[in-house]
C-alpha cells in the first residue's frame, strides 16, 4: 500500500528523470529509444527498477526486446533472460550486456546452469541480433532471438543486474530481496508480465520473520524488564507487575519462536545465501531465551540460599536477550531493506522505551532513598546520647 511520502517521492522522481532523458523515465510507457525502435507492449518490472519493451511475430517466432535497468556500478551489468524449464535463474537462457575492455558496450550470451561462475555459451533461441547503450547511469539492451518452439506465447523471464565484470566475466550479483524476486511470467501476446509467485511468497515469508521477530525481541521483551524492574518497587503493583511481567516475556518468547520458525524455513529454501551474523545471533536469542524460560519454574523462594545466584542468571540472561535483539533487528532491517519509515519507527519505538526506562530509574532511586531514610529516622538509637539519657532517667 503506497504512502504519501512514497507518492511524493515517486513524483519528484518523475518529474527530475524527465528533465534529462525520456529513456530514464519512471514509467515504461514515456521511454523512447534510438533508431526509432518502436515495440507493441511495454511493463514496469517490479523489481530492480527495469523495464521490458517488446514485440512478437507468432508468425515467425521473433521476439525483440528492449531491457532497461540500471547496474549497481558503471562497471556493472545488466541480464535479461528466459527459462524454458524452471521459474527461477538456474536454467535460464541470458542475454548480459556490460562495458567491454576497449570501453564498448557488448552483449553475450550464457547459459545459467549453475550458480558458479558463467562461462559464455549458446542458449536455448537463436539471437538475430543484439547491442547495448549506456547512458545516464542506465543501460539498454536490444536483441531480437527467434523462439525454438512456435506457438508457445508465455514464457518464465528473469532479469538481473551486477556490480561489476572481472576479466570479461560478469561477476556474481546481490541477494537482497529485489535480486531474488526478479522473476516472473511474460505473455507475449497479451502484453502482460507477472511476478514469480515463488518470489512473491518469499518476500512474504521473510516480511512476517521481520514483523514477528522485531515485535518479540525487539519489543516485548524489553516492556517485559521494564515491568520487573521498575514495578515491583511500589508495594501497591505486588503481585500485579510479576504476572504481567511472566505474560509479557512468555508471550514474547511464543512469537520469537515463530520467527526463528520462519527463519530456519526462509533458509533452507535460500541454498547458498547465508547472513552468517544474523543467524548465529538469531540462535543464541533462541537458546538464552529457552534457558530463561525455565527460570519461572525453577525460581526459588525469597528466603532461599540460591535465591541470590538465581537472580544473577535470571537478570544476566534477561538483559544480554534484550542487547542481542535489539541488534538482530537492526540487522534484519540491514538484510530486508524495507523502506526508511519502518526503520525510523522501530528506532523512535526503542527511544520512547529508553526514555520510559531512565524516568522510572529515576523515580525508583527517589522511592527507594525516601524509604530508606524514612525507616533510618523511625528507628530506636542506641548511641551514647540515648544511652546517657537512660542513666539519668535511672539515676535515683
Amino acid at each position: 500500500m503506497a504512502s504519501s511520502s512514497q507518492l511524493l517521492a515517486s513524483f519528484l522522481l518523475l518529474t527530475s528523470l524527465s528533465l534529462f532523458s525520456p529513456s530514464q523515465s519512471a514509467t515504461c510507457t514515456s521511454q523512447t529509444f534510438t533508431g526509432n525502435r518502436l515495440y507493441t507492449f511495454c511493463n514496469d518490472l517490479p523489481s530492480l527498477n527495469s523495464y521490458l519493451h517488446w514485440a512478437y511475430d507468432s508468425a515467425q517466432s521473433t521476439l525483440s526486446i528492449a531491457f532497461v535497468a540500471a547496474p549497481p556500478s558503471p562497471d556493472g551489468w545488466v541480464s535479461w533472460a528466459i527459462n524454458p524449464t524452471a521459474t527461477g535463474m538456474v536454467g535460464s537462457q541470458a542475454l548480459i550486456a556490460f562495458r567491454d575492455p576497449r570501453g564498448g558496450m557488448t552483449v553475450k550470451t550464457y547459459n545459467v546452469s549453475t550458480y558458479g561462475p558463467l562461462t559464455e555459451s549458446k542458449v536455448w533461441y537463436e539471437v538475430k541480433e543484439s547491442s547495448a547503450e549506456f547512458s545516464g547511469g542506465v543501460i539498454r539492451l536490444f536483441a531480437t532471438i527467434v523462439l525454438p518452439e512456435k506457438g508457445r506465447t508465455t514464457v518464465n523471464q528473469v532479469w538481473q543486474v551486477g556490480p561489476s565484470i572481472t576479466g570479461g566475466v560478469p561477476d556474481k550479483h546481490e541477494f537482497q530481496p529485489e535480486n531474488l524476486n526478479s522473476k516472473g511470467s511474460l505473455d507475449l501476446l497479451r502484453g502482460q508480465s507477472t511476478a514469480g509467485a515463488g518470489g512473491n511468497s518469499r518476500t512474504k515469508k521473510r516480511n512476517i520473520h521481520g514483523v514477528l521477530n522485531v515485535v518479540s525481541w525487539g519489543i516485548m521483551f524489553p516492556i517485559g524488564i521494564i515491568i520487573a524492574r521498575y514495578l515491583r518497587t511500589f508495594p501497591s503493583a505486588d503481585p500485579a507487575w510479576f504476572y504481567l511481567h511472566v505474560f509479557c516475556q512468555v508471550s514474547a518468547y511464543a512469537i520469537g519462536v515463530a520467527g526463528w520458525g520462519t527463519g530456519l524455513k526462509l533458509g533452507s529454501q535460500s541454498k547458498g545465501i547465508t547472513y552468517s551474523n544474523h543467524r548465529n545471533i538469531g540462535i543464541a536469542l533462541f537458546a538464552l531465551a529457552t534457558v530463561q524460560i525455565f527460570a519461572l519454574l525453577l525460581r526459588p523462594k525469597k528466603d532461599h540460599k540460591y535465591r541470590f545466584y538465581w537472580n544473577i542468571y535470571h537478570h544476566g540472561f534477561g538483559y544480554t536477550i534484550i542487547i542481542l535483539g535489539i541488534i538482530n533487528v537492526f540487522k534484519g532491517f540491514d538484510i530486508l531493506k524495507p523502506e526508511a519509515k519502518w526503520r525510523n519507527a522501530y528506532i523512535i519505538v526503542i527511544a520512547v522505551l529508553g526514555g520510559i526506562a531512565l524516568l522510572l530509574e529515576a523515580i525508583t532511586w527517589i522511592v527507594v532513598l525516601r524509604r530508606k531514610k524514612s525507616s533510618e529516622s523511625t528507628k530506636p538509637y542506641d548511641g551514647f546520647n540515648n544511652g546517657h539519657s537512660r542513666q539519668e532517667r535511672l539515676a535515683p
